[in-house]
């Protein structure tokens, strides 16, 4: 892949992410329970954070070893392919403590591509 494609996969993985965290703003981990909608949401930004996590070249994830770059794609292999067994608690955790310091590589990431 080239620079551009690593860049454009990173900016969407950056998207999702952030996009994850404002659906989370103002709620609770009971309103993932409650809310259907809420929860395949921060389910699809997920995979996509993984989907475009997949397709970032060998050399951008080697020069990147300090992202989680392995589990970010089981993940999203997790929930696609056993979306019928998908922890709800998993997922607040991912969005609430995971999500916020991913955001903030890729910003330092995506600042040296560009």
């Amino acid at each position: 892949m080239s620079r551009i494609d690593d860049l454009t996969r990173l900016r969407h993985m950056q998207d999702a992410a952030i996009e994850a965290m404002s659906f989370i703003e103002n709620r609770t981990r009971k309103d993932l329970d409650r809310d259907r909608m809420l929860a395949l949401a921060l389910v699809k930004d997920i995979e996509i954070i993984g989907e475009a996590a997949g397709r970032v070249s060998a050399d951008c994830k080697a020069s990147s070893p300090q992202v989680p770059w392995l589990q970010m794609i089981g993940m999203r292999n997790r929930l696609t392919h056993a979306y019928f067994e998908i922890d709800l608690d998993i997922v607040w955790q991912v969005v609430t403590d995971d999500l916020p310091p991913l955001i903030a590589e890729l910003e330092k990431i995506i600042a040296m591509e560009t």
